[in-house]
């Protein structure tokens, strides 16, 4: 019997409830290599279970607790435990470019050279002042951390990893010397589309709240849309540090009936709400790339998206591009007559 590679997969940055892009891709290509590579799941509970929920479950899963209100310290000193202790052989899979993940399969990288190192880079921020920048107000100073910090981490990558998996075409040119394997996101379609399931939203948004995804100016836009459409639903699935900002500016924008907000769900409510729209909503200011807007086509869908360089390769069928708000309202009104 033939000895299966070993791939140990790092996920400690992986600590709210909704799944990045990144984790989601992890889990989805695990379910496809379990059966030809010996895995090893390295992150939190929360990863755990969403595998699990996802279907993942031929795996070894290395979990670490995270207990107290410090948790990213937390998690930090569980990334580098296992950084400084692994022993082991084969393949090790970073996958985001936060430095609970990333320092992890640098350090391996440089004890043991021997050891392949994919990492897994999906975004590479602009900077604040940029005028395709999603960071405002406050968040400019996180967004300024980051941006220093992948100035930190796009070096490593460059001189260390084996391998860079990126999700558009665009993000290549900043790993030159590197191999690049391109992954667009991708969902399951589903067998059966029942047609006749009467529906309550005239569009649905899936994905975080925060500025890189355009929440605030989607909600601008809904208001565009309801002075022709006074009726109009909109349902926004998704959380973080816009969710409270999101609630207060329907409300000072006369919303209420018009817009409702949802935590982070399974597949399962993904289904019923996605079934019951009739459009799906994609308004990223800047973006890597985006699977929510591809979970609502496999539905058959429309997207609408702003016209970003990236969804050019990665989105050239399935959605409307437009420049501007007022276009973004224009496009929902006429695929909602048509």
């Amino acid at each position: 019997m033939v000895e299966k590679t070993k791939l140990h997969i790092i996920v400690y940055a992986a600590l709210g409830k909704g799944l990045s892009g990144g984790d989601n891709i992890l889990i989805e290509l695990s379910k496809r290599w379990a059966d030809k590579l010996d895995i090893t799941i390295y992150g939190g509970l929360q990863i755990k279970d969403a595998a699990c929920a996802k279907g993942l479950t031929n795996v070894v899963f290395n979990t670490c607790p995270s207990k107290t209100k410090f948790r990213y310290l937390e998690r930090m000193f569980w990334s580098l435990k296992t950084a400084f202790t692994f022993k082991d052989v084969g393949i090790v899979y970073t996958a985001s470019d936060f430095l609970h993940d990333l320092l992890v399969g640098w350090i391996i990288k440089l004890r043991n050279p021997k050891i392949k190192w994919i990492s897994g880079y999906y975004l590479v921020a602009p900077p604040v002042f940029a005028p395709n920048s999603p960071y405002r107000g406050f968040s400019r100073i996180r967004g300024l951390g980051y941006w220093l910090m992948q100035r930190f981490t796009l070096r490593i990558v460059n001189k260390w990893a084996d391998i860079v998996y990126v999700t558009s075409v665009p993000e290549t040119k900043h790993f030159p010397n590197k191999k690049t394997v391109v992954i667009r996101g991708g969902v399951n379609i589903p067998k059966i589309l029942n047609s006749d399931i009467k529906k309550e939203y005239e569009a649905v948004f899936l994905g975080r709240f925060h500025y890189q995804k355009g929440v605030l100016e989607l909600i601008d836009i809904w208001k565009m849309v309801c002075k022709i459409k006074p009726k109009a639903k909109l349902i926004m699935i998704g959380d973080g540090t816009l969710w409270n900002k999101c609630q207060v500016k329907r409300e000072k924008l006369g919303l209420y009936d018009n817009i409702s907000f949802i935590p982070f769900v399974g597949d399962n409510l993904k289904e019923y709400y996605f079934t019951r729209s009739k459009l799906i909503l994609h308004p990223a200011t800047f973006d890597s790339g985006g699977m929510s807007a591809a979970e609502g086509m496999a539905y058959g869908l429309p997207a609408v998206g702003f016209d970003l360089e990236v969804f050019k390769t990665y989105y050239p069928r399935g959605m409307v591009h437009v420049k501007t708000k007022e276009e973004f309202c224009k496009v929902i009104i006429e695929l909602l007559n048509n």
